[in-house]
């Protein structure tokens, strides 16, 4: 809020500095100086060429006469010119109420023309005036410089009457009132839509944000809006001075010409729209017909060689990027300003970018394609990478998320994932179930058809895993002071391979607690004297009093 309300005073502050500039400019327009437009004056050599010298343009009264470009009497374009300003602003009122004559002559520098206002001349046109890729001829330019100096005339007589200043003052505050107004009433009303816009920024939902977009926009309009009327005050402003005339149509003419540009390089571009609209549709209709047999590809009603359910969504991915890839290429050129260097700098700077950051970008790219299509793992397997064990939440274009036993969120990139060996527990779920498995080591004294029993005992009791196929166990290794045997199971649900594996140690202890066998692990140094267990009296010893220590089947 404090930051709206300075705001709102900058802005104040600002159109107030700008309405008083409009007025400076109204006022100076009312009596513009006319005191120094004399040049110093000096003779020129007699022997100096027109062609040494630049051409200047005559102006009087802030409007265009002609152009002088030879020599007359010694006097250069430029002392030419300032001549005639000091001509033209010393002829007196009762001088600008006569018309504006103009009298042949034939001088030594050629055949003229000089332009008398009440019987006093102003200045003289020449043959060597005239310019020679217009092709004018001398009676054709001077008629051209006699109205121009006519107009200058009819403005500087208009600018001192009373009427004229009566005129420019009204309009003068006429703008500044409706300006004044149409600003008063913008501040009040963009207040009132940056207030809107903060409130529902608050309460933030789908369709506030979308509130939120329209009133930006419609403040973007008010001050559009503001922009246009300050430029058609400003037009009216100067021209209602004759003073300023010129600068208004100028002013108007600029704008003009710009909304003429707008419109004529937007019908100008309608062609190339047109055909970037029809690539489009037909880039659309293509990606439209690959989707639907993607989908029955993915949905296996139609098999192809080399395509599996699994990869479907990349593959679409793929085609997406490649149909509006190809459908970008061939539309760029029909594109309106394709060949305008903006469009060269950002395809410039675009491909700088796409340079610099590539090298890891398109190894990850890559790598994701690899783990896509040798279907090593997609989302809700549960693996085992890189000593990362959980269930995989996302498969994307540059990593693989992973959420663990923990319930922690880890991100894998795709470089790692190509480089590392995956565990997949739920692969051949479907089939026969994931297998889990547990190792223990028991001493030659216990003989081994009865750990086989008891191990496969303690995995029938066990929530969770599987009749068929039946547990087994592997004897791996005859150690010196043990057997080391290894217990395999299958499960039906692979994300809940730690829980149920944990639920399997514990009937493993309650089986071999009950039948009196230690087991030897962790190791001994030495044997003791007696087997080392837990009666099952003592099971459910305090704190764990209470129902049966784990469920079983």
């Amino acid at each position: 809020m404090t930051e709206l309300v300075r705001f709102r005073a900058r802005l104040t502050r600002a159109c107030s500095l700008w309405l008083l500039a409009v007025f400076a400019t109204g006022l100076l327009a009312l009596w513009p100086d006319t005191s120094a437009h004399a040049e110093p004056r000096g003779a020129a050599p007699a022997t100096a060429r027109s062609s040494l010298y630049a051409p200047e343009d005559l102006v009087l009264f802030n409007r265009p006469v002609i152009e002088l470009r030879g020599t007359l009497g010694g006097l250069n374009p430029k002392q030419r010119v300032s001549r005639a300003s000091d001509a033209f602003y010393s002829l007196s009122n009762e001088a600008l109420e006569q018309p504006v004559a103009m009298l042949p002559m034939s001088l030594a520098e050629g055949s003229g023309y000089t332009f008398m206002v009440a019987e006093k001349p102003v200045f003289t046109l020449l043959t060597t005036d005239l310019d020679p890729e217009a092709r004018l001829t001398l009676l054709d330019a001077a008629d051209i410089a006699r109205a121009n100096l006519q107009d200058a005339v009819i403005a500087r007589r208009a600018q001192g009457t009373p009427g004229a200043i009566l005129r420019g003052l009204s309009t003068l505050l006429g703008v500044a009132a409706i300006l004044g107004v149409a600003l008063w009433g913008t501040l009040k009303l963009f207040g009132a839509l940056s207030l809107r816009a903060i409130e529902l920024q608050k309460n933030p939902s789908p369709l506030s944000y979308v509130r939120v977009l329209s009133i930006r926009l419609a403040s973007l309009l008010v001050w559009l809006g503001m922009g246009v009327l300050i430029y058609l005050g400003a037009v009216v402003l100067l021209d209602g001075f004759p003073y300023t005339q010129p600068w208004g149509s100028e002013l108007a003419g600029f704008v003009g010409g710009i909304a003429g540009w707008l419109v004529t390089g937007v019908i100008g571009a309608i062609p190339g729209l047109v055909t970037v609209a029809v690539i489009m549709v037909i880039a659309r209709s293509v990606q439209d017909v690959l989707g639907m047999f993607l989908k029955n590809v993915q949905e296996e009603v139609i098999r192809v060689p080399f395509m599996h359910a699994e990869t479907v969504s990349a593959t679409r991915r793929l085609m997406t990027i490649f149909v509006y890839g190809l459908a970008v290429a061939i539309a760029y050129p029909y594109l309106p300003g394709s060949n305008t260097d903006a469009f060269k700098g950002l395809s410039v700077l675009f491909g700088l970018m796409v340079t610099m950051g590539s090298s890891s970008l398109m190894t990850q790219l890559m790598s994701g394609l690899v783990v896509v299509y040798s279907r090593s793992l997609k989302k809700g397997d549960l693996i085992l990478v890189n000593d990362i064990e959980g269930v995989v939440t996302e498969v994307g274009a540059l990593a693989v998320k992973v959420t663990t036993v923990r319930n922690e969120e880890i991100t894998v990139p795709n470089a790692v994932i190509t480089s590392s060996p995956i565990h997949n527990y739920s692969r051949l779920s479907q089939s026969q179930g994931t297998l889990i498995s547990t190792t223990i080591t028991i001493g030659y004294d216990t003989p081994w058809r009865q750990v086989h029993a008891m191990l496969t005992q303690a995995a029938n009791r066990t929530e969770g895993i599987r009749a068929d196929p039946a547990p087994h166990v592997f004897q791996r290794a005859l150690s010196d002071f043990y057997v080391e045997y290894e217990l395999f199971a299958y499960i039906d649900v692979p994300r809940q391979r730690p829980t149920i594996l944990s639920r399997l140690l514990a009937q493993i202890q309650d089986e071999f607690n009950s039948c009196g066998v230690q087991i030897m692990s962790p190791h001994f140094v030495t044997q003791p004297e007696q087997a080392v267990f837990v009666p099952k009296e003592h099971w459910h010893d305090a704190p764990a009093g209470g129902g049966p220590a784990t469920s079983s089947k």
